[in-house]
């Protein structure tokens, strides 16, 4: 990386929020509502991810101060604490994640766009497919030009992009389209049929992808001025984001009836905002979800390609993604996942994919990485209270706590099922790991929980097979 300033604490903040604000904060309220919650059993799934999630940040901002060495932490914080496999696993399922990201991106955009242009349909058409192809190479030129240069752009959009959400937010509240009567209907969602137990864990899809992306400055804080400054910039987005996703649920709560809600298309805000403004609120939004959706894409070009890019500097992925340009830009990264991103387009257009499937998928690949980091947070906090170290503290030890344990949350609402199918995605990569391996001349497997870590994802890829 040819970098001698690095990214500060504005940018990396605006590109933690670029990474994670983008398509589900348009219909997220929808998601839920569709999943069978209700406003009360929101709330809770909002605290529950809040705390959760905040724990999580502080995780990575623990970590960068007191690992500072270790760059690129969602792989880094895995291997080095774990095992090379299992750091392999932790870098792979971030790196399948954000690619699934992207074609989800560009399927609600396309969707967004077919508001406008009828042609794209509901984005996964041929139409779509093309244009969302063009706009992923126009996003790998672009970035080759330099990240710095990329990540100023980012910065720009983001601004942009917020304006919209403001609005549906401020036109919610001052023009009297919130109704007390209908949030207390909505309270229980009694109209449901599912306790409130089993409402709160429908949440938890739809929270944890919208906070997808939220640690996107930790996966770039090998350009950050410091990695401390990359943990700040987590906490600050975080922060930022929690406050606008609790406002924008609770005043959608209160606009329209729970099974109404449940049913709008995507984007949602679009057709709750016209319903209180009039259309042009839903071209307002939908002008909105273009910008939000078109400048993640932009922003998870580079978190993509860096997730690549970072571990195989490392000796974890191949040696063909460390090639840079003559302007620092992970070219050899950039190449391969914009290939692989058009070909998961290719099969949208021929399977008809639609954003939350592809979203779904995309969630259950990163769930792993965020437990894995929590996992060796808490591993440092023992081993520097054993040392007497003085920075291990109360908080210290409650966040990397919260943070294990709101991983295992996640893991528990997505499901035995869902998590045995994840080893679908994570099998493959053995292909690659074994590739690195042997270009760098070492054994396979170096310890019980790197064979443990294989046995395991190998039974749930062939349980999988059969049962489909």
């Amino acid at each position: 990386m040819k970098d001698n300033q690095g990214l500060g604490l504005f940018k990396l903040t605006c590109f933690a929020i670029g990474t994670t604000l983008a398509s589900g904060v348009f219909s997220m309220f929808s998601d839920m509502a569709a999943n069978g919650a209700g406003t009360l059993s929101v709330l809770i799934g909002w605290a529950i991810a809040g705390i959760g999630m905040y724990a999580l940040a502080m995780c990575f901002n623990r970590l960068s101060i007191v690992r500072p060495e270790l760059k690129s932490g969602i792989f880094a914080y895995a291997r080095e604490g774990f095992g090379p496999y299992i750091g392999f696993n932790s870098a792979w399922g971030y790196w399948i994640s954000a690619i699934l990201s992207q074609v989800s991106f560009a399927t609600l955009l396309f969707a967004a766009l077919g508001q406008f242009l009828p042609v794209f349909g509901d984005g996964n058409n041929l139409a779509s497919v093309v244009g969302a192809s063009l706009l992923v190479w126009a996003f790998t030129l672009l970035i080759m030009g330099g990240v710095q240069e990329a990540v100023t752009i980012n910065t720009i959009i983001v601004i942009a992009k917020v304006v919209p959400i403001i609005a549906f937010i401020l036109f919610a509240i001052f023009l009297g389209a919130f109704d007390l009567d209908i949030f207390l209907d909505n309270f229980k969602g009694e109209d449901t049929g599912y306790s409130l137990g089993k409402q709160v864990l429908e949440t938890t899809y739809t929270t944890v992808w919208i906070f997808t992306g939220i640690e996107g400055a930790v996966v770039i804080s090998g350009r950050a001025k410091s990695t401390s400054v990359a943990g700040k910039a987590t906490e600050l987005s975080f922060l930022t984001l929690l406050i606008l996703y609790v406002l924008i649920s609770v005043l959608s709560m209160g606009i329209m009836p729970r099974a109404e809600l449940a049913q709008l298309p995507n984007p949602a805000m679009a057709v709750l905002l016209s319903h209180i403004v009039g259309p042009w609120g839903a071209t307002l939004i939908n002008a909105g979800v273009i910008i939000s959706i078109a400048g993640a894409m932009f922003s998870y070009t580079i978190v993509t390609a860096d997730s690549a890019y970072a571990p195989a500097l490392k000796g974890c992925f191949p040696k063909f993604l460390t090639a840079e340009n003559k302007k620092g830009a992970p070219v050899g990264a950039l190449l391969l996942t914009s290939a692989v991103i058009q070909v998961l387009l290719i099969i949208v257009y021929f399977q008809s994919s639609t954003y939350q499937a592809l979203y779904t998928l995309a969630t259950s690949a990163i769930m792993i990485p965020f437990v894995l980091s929590a996992l060796y947070c808490l591993k440092t906090t023992v081993e520097d209270n054993r040392l007497g170290r003085n920075h291990v503290n109360f908080k210290t030890w409650l966040v990397s706590v919260l943070g294990v344990v709101y991983g295992f949350w996640m893991l528990y609402a997505t499901g035995i099922s869902n998590i045995v199918i994840s080893a679908l995605m994570f099998a493959p990569g053995i292909l690659f790991y074994g590739w690195s391996r042997i270009q760098n001349k070492e054994k396979l497997f170096e310890g019980p929980l790197d064979i443990g870590a294989f046995v395991l994802i190998a039974a749930g890829f062939l349980f999988s097979l059969v049962s489909m």
